[in-house]
């Protein structure tokens, strides 16, 4: 390893284990965090992983300067559970919040903000929160962030016109005429970068694109409109959740993708300012969803192919419900052009945090650090099982072991296993021709989750 190499790694050759933090007396600075989560963006709703009907030149560009992650997965296939997973590193058989529910996170919880705070890091969030309200225990401000402004309520962030935000605990007026909320917390986002410039900082953009309403500002929407087939959305047509709720604009297709597009121009603001601001260099970037695609609001996953070759959308255990695109950006670190079939999750981000930031984590989380990967430096720990589970419609499961992948719809179903080196779609149900490796995931499933009050295993919806 060259003299140059071990100065840029340096910061990073340290342990993330319980005990004393690493000795980084000697750093000037550790590096920066930026955390990009988009909201019911599908595995295959941007360019660089298939998309031929959507623009996303910053996001593909983000990918070729990078690393694209193949195998990349989602804390659970809706949004509370999967930004819990997300949050504290545990999935959703150990999590606290394992469901859409108003269940806000306890002061014992320890969140990555928490930990990066202890670090020296100023936390800034911004977005969809979901897991606490104003009061409660599980307000971004009571978890470890410095400063928030957007959503707390998940059904709130249905609605990109609204008459609030919060400000931390405060509520700021919007004109639900004519403020578009992506864009006041796109220029939080900006204004955090820029006040935070002198020191090391953490920034979680949890944007609301592209989640329930199917609307975008005109400047948007004239680059799509009349593009594509529509079927015009009328006020609480179909049966999605929550569809009576909506206020789509009647060209539903032609809104996602200009909602998508604008997203990514956003991206580009907040990669243009970091190097312009010459922190390029010391500040890695992540951009992920956290779910799969939904079909509120007019919105026609089909269409778009937004899960690409994968089976399901959002609230299913199949991999278009829970597999989300996943870039990682570090220039001089993270090697560019790279695709990474290594098999990582929500709850790994607190442990990867962590060791970029030279802090010590608690034993027994669920995730793992993935620094390893991130730089190329091999040896990387590998998980043996990712596990998941869904309360919405009774019980399911699912199982990621190597290339096998178990699901079980309903508490007492059977389980479908799928080889998806060979079955990337979940096609064919090959259960019965391995009752090994069935064997296998029904030994893990004894001991995969805790006991918990609020979730427990029954069958029909919950």
């Amino acid at each position: 390893m060259t003299a140059l190499r071990i100065l840029l790694l340096a910061p990073l050759l340290v342990s993330a284990c319980a005990g004393s933090p690493p000795d980084t007396a000697a750093l000037p600075r550790h590096p920066n965090i930026i955390y990009i989560m988009a909201d019911d963006l599908g595995y295959g709703d941007l360019g660089c992983y298939g998309q031929e009907k959507i623009r996303t030149p910053r996001i593909d560009a983000m990918a070729r300067e990078g690393m694209r992650f193949t195998d990349y997965y989602a804390g659970s296939t809706v949004c509370a559970p999967s930004r819990c997973s997300l949050m504290t590193g545990y999935h959703c058989g150990h999590a606290y919040v394992r469901g859409n529910a108003d269940q806000p996170l306890r002061p014992t919880d320890v969140t990555v903000a928490k930990v990066l705070k202890d670090a020296g890091y100023a936390t800034g969030a911004t977005g969809k929160w979901g897991l606490g309200l104003v009061g409660s225990t599980g307000h971004p401000n009571r978890q470890g962030f410095d400063e928030w402004f957007g959503y707390l309520d998940q059904g709130h962030a249905h609605h990109y016109y609204t008459d609030h935000l919060f400000r931390n605990e405060e509520k700021v007026a919007m004109d639900p005429a004519k403020d578009y909320s992506h864009d006041h917390m796109s220029t939080f986002a900006l204004d955090f970068i820029r006040k935070n410039r002198e020191r090391p900082f953490f920034l979680y953009v949890a944007w609301t694109i592209p989640h329930a309403e199917m609307i975008a500002p005109e400047d948007s929407m004239s680059e799509y409109r009349g593009k594509f087939p529509e079927k015009p959305f009328v006020n609480g047509q179909g049966d999605a959740p929550g569809a009576k709720g909506y206020r789509s604009q009647a060209a539903p297709n032609a809104a996602l993708a200009a909602m998508v597009t604008r997203m990514d121009r956003d991206v580009g603001r907040l990669l243009d300012l970091i190097k312009e601001l010459k922190l390029d260099e010391d500040t890695v970037v992540f951009f992920t969803s956290d779910n799969g695609p939904h079909r509120e609001g007019g919105r026609d996953p089909a269409f778009f192919k937004s899960s690409g070759p994968l089976r399901g959308i959002k609230r299913d255990l199949y991999e278009g419900g829970i597999r989300m695109p996943m870039i990682a950006r570090w220039p001089g670190r993270i090697r560019p052009g790279t695709v990474s079939d290594a098999i990582w999750a929500h709850w790994d981000l607190l442990p990867t945090a962590a060791e970029i930031a030279g802090a010590p984590v608690s034993e027994g989380l669920d995730g793992i650090s993935f620094v390893p990967t991130l730089l190329g430096r091999p040896p990387q720990k590998s998980h043996e099982f990712l596990y998941w589970e869904f309360h919405e419609k009774g019980f399911d499961q699912a199982v990621r072991m190597g290339d096998w992948k178990a699901v079980r719809n309903g508490l007492d179903a059977p389980l479908e296993l799928y080889n998806l080196a060979m079955d990337l779609g979940e096609k064919t149900n090959v259960a019965a021709d391995h009752p090994d490796v069935v064997a296998k995931v029904e030994a893990y499933l004894k001991t995969a989750r805790s006991e918990s009050e609020k979730w427990v295993p029954r069958k029909g919806k919950k």
